[in-house]
Parts: C-alpha cells; structure tokens; sequence
C-alpha cells in the first residue's frame, strides 16, 4: 500500500521533469537580473514557490510558472519516495543510500540557508567599538527609549510593515505609529525643487522638505534608500508628523509619559553579546602601483559582561570566527587619501555572516564521496571474487590428419 502511494512520486519521468524546470529557472533567472536587479530575481524565481505575474499598477497577479522552493521540494520527495518504492536495505546498496543521503542532505541544507542564515555589515573607524552590524538590503523604523543612562529600549518595526501604510501597534510602545506615505527610494531636496513632494510634517529635522522619488537600485553596487512620513498618536492626541529617512539617520526626541523616545529609519541592525574594537587598520600596495598588497585589520572582541578579550587580525581569506558569527575583510579605507579625509584614522567594514547550517555542504559532499567509494569498492570486490573462482580450462592445439601423437 505504501508503495502504491509513493510510486507516482518516485517516478523517473517526474526527476527528469523537474530538472528541466530546475534548467528554465536557472536561465530565466539569470536572464532577469539585469533588469530586475540581482536580489529581486531571486526572491522571485528561486526563494519562493511560484513565480506570480501581473498588470502592472493592477494590484493583483497570478502564478504562471513553479518557482525555486517549489521545484527543490518536489525533488526532495521524489528522491525519498524513489528509496521507498524501489530500494530495499541491503550491504550491497550501501554506498548508494549514502550517496542518495548525502544529496538529501545537500538540499535540506540549502534551504536552512537561505531560510536562516543573515549576512550584514560592520564598519569601523580605528579606536571605533560597535556591538552591532547593519543589513546590506533591510531597512527598519526604529523607536528608542532614552530614559534609562545605562541601556536604550528598542522597538524595530521592519520595513514590510511600513509599504502597507496603515497603523501599527506595539504592546512595547506607548503610542500608535500611523503610516502616512512610503517611498522605496527617494532623495531628500529642498522643498522648491523641481518635481519635489513636500509632505505635511510638523516635527522633525527633516521637516518642510521635500521627496523626489526615485526608481529603486538594480545594481550590486547600489541600493535602494527609503522615506517615509509617520504619525505618532495616543488615540485621538497627535505627538507630531515626521518625514523619516535612511538617508538622514536623524534621531529625534519625542517626550510621552515621562519618557523620552527618539525615532529614526535605518538599516536593519543585528545585535551581538559581544563587541568588537577596530585597532588598526593597514592597506598596503605593491611600490609604484595602485594594486592592493594586503588589507588587514588587527580588532579586539570583548563578550559582554565578562573580562575576556581577544584580539586577532582579520585579512584577505583569513575570516575571524566568532560567537556563531564570521567575519571577512571586506572594504578597507586606510589608504593615505581615506586617512587624510578622516584626519588621519583609517577604517575597515567586515562582512558578517551567521549560517547555522555552514557545515552540512561539507557533510553532504562527504557523504557522497563516500558512498560512491563504498559502491565502487562492493562492485570491485566482487568482480575480483568471482574471476578468482572460476576454474581454469587449458587449450590444446588440435592434431593434424594422419600424425601420430607423441
């Protein structure tokens, strides 16, 4: 009955098929990174389920075609059900249940990847400590409480929220955050210039100017700088309209209860337990040359609460792990013109990842490796086994007509 059940999964035509949507993904989404820019064509052809298409300006679309998640998954099930329905345990398929495993592996790895893991930025003058890194692409509306000296409150609203334009409410928060207007990338200019929105904003150091919107980046090399203008209510009492932008990471006091908050737009941070101080940052070129030698920066991490320290240089294929998190070297600024910019301090920005599942593509290869070897080596063993056995026959050339034997 089971395998009744998974025999229409385990099929060959069905592997054969996905691989082929799998090949159409793959060059489709390649194609469209030019005009979609990189991380919009893969949120939409690989990282989700269905690739939805629409009118544009028509505020709904529909699902044309599978999409990455989708094709991954249904391969996952075929190669289970494929086991299920047609392989039985035995020594002699060993090395193909391990190689099958190591691709199962392989799969379910890449998903816990892109599913959990984060990559961010930290940048850092010389003598500069920071406990946080900040995302390449996610941006967030920040509400802080200052009152307490030793340690800020921090309400994140992401900025998903903020495209819905509608009110968002926070049991941590003591006012109500209504969303007015949300750009996804906008420039702020004087309120006189060409083309210029001027929102109605009555608080703020951002407040009378103007928004030019503008189309959001496609490129690696670029990226897109929201706005947005936000209320603050506490029912029907208003504490003030801002003009907020990732542009301006402006803070501005708002007094509510005896509590002092600010607001700002910002990139997204991710906050560590320990913290990190950039010591000395070197750029070396080769003599006569612009061609970089090394980037290298000697920092000193320190957890939080607690006396140890250590200190390590980071360069060019030589990360720092640390706390679950890696960090690489990543853009230097210590050249003579950087430190003559930053009245003689150089800079250095790591790219920090956390992958939890940085270790299962080595499992996985491992695994199949290992497999292949151990089928190779049952099939050698046999071969060799069964030629020992058979018996040897001795070939006599035949007698000619009329000779005697000997």
């Amino acid at each position: 009955m089971l395998k009744r059940f998974f025999k229409p999964l385990s099929s060959l035509r069905l592997t054969v098929a996905l691989l082929f949507i799998g090949l159409v993904l793959v060059f489709f989404g390649t194609l469209n990174q030019a005009s979609e820019g990189l991380y919009s064509a893969q949120n939409r052809y690989f990282r989700s389920f269905f690739i939805w298409v629409g009118p544009a300006g028509a505020g709904w679309k529909v699902p044309v075609f599978p999409a990455g998640y989708l094709v991954g998954g249904l391969l996952l099930v075929n190669l289970v059900a494929a086991h299920t329905a047609r392989f039985k345990l035995s020594w002699k398929k060993s090395g193909i249940f391990l190689t099958h495993i190591g691709v199962i592996l392989l799969l379910v790895g890449q998903l816990a990847t892109d599913l959990l893991s984060t990559e961010s930025s930290l940048g850092l003058m010389e003598g500069e400590t920071k406990n946080y890194s900040e995302d390449f692409h996610a941006n967030e509306l920040a509400l802080i409480d200052t009152s307490d000296p030793k340690e800020d409150t921090v309400v994140a609203i992401p900025e998903s929220s903020l495209k819905e334009k509608k009110d968002i409410q926070n049991p941590a928060l003591p006012f109500t955050v209504r969303v007015k207007e949300y750009w996804p990338n906008a420039l702020i200019v004087r309120p006189m210039a060409e083309g210029a929105i001027v929102p109605a904003t009555t608080a703020g150091e951002l407040k009378g100017l103007g928004v030019f919107p503008q189309p959001e980046a496609k490129t690696m090399d670029e990226r897109s700088l929201p706005a947005a203008v936000v209320e603050l209510l506490e029912g029907s009492k208003s504490f003030g309209t801002w003009l907020v932008s990732t542009r301006a990471d402006l803070s501005d006091p708002i007094v509510v209860d005896g509590k002092t908050w600010k607001i700002s737009f910002r990139f997204a941070r991710y906050y560590k337990d320990f913290q990190m101080t950039l010591l000395k940052a070197t750029h070396e070129k080769y003599v006569g040359t612009d061609i970089p030698k090394n980037f290298a920066s000697r920092v000193r991490v320190q957890m939080a609460g607690s006396p140890e320290a250590r200190e390590t240089v980071i360069y060019m294929n030589n990360p720092l792990r640390y706390g679950g998190y890696t960090f690489f070297q990543y853009q230097m600024g210590a050249d003579e013109m950087a430190r003559q910019r930053m009245n003689g301090l150089g800079s250095s920005t790591f790219q920090v990842v956390k992958n939890p599942s940085w270790l299962t593509p080595y499992l996985a290869c491992i695994l199949v490796g290992l497999g292949l070897l151990v089928q190779f080596m049952i099939h050698l063993v046999g071969f060799i086994m069964k030629r020992s056995g058979k018996p040897h026959r001795t070939l006599s050339r035949p007698t000619p007509a009329g000779a005697s034997a000997q």
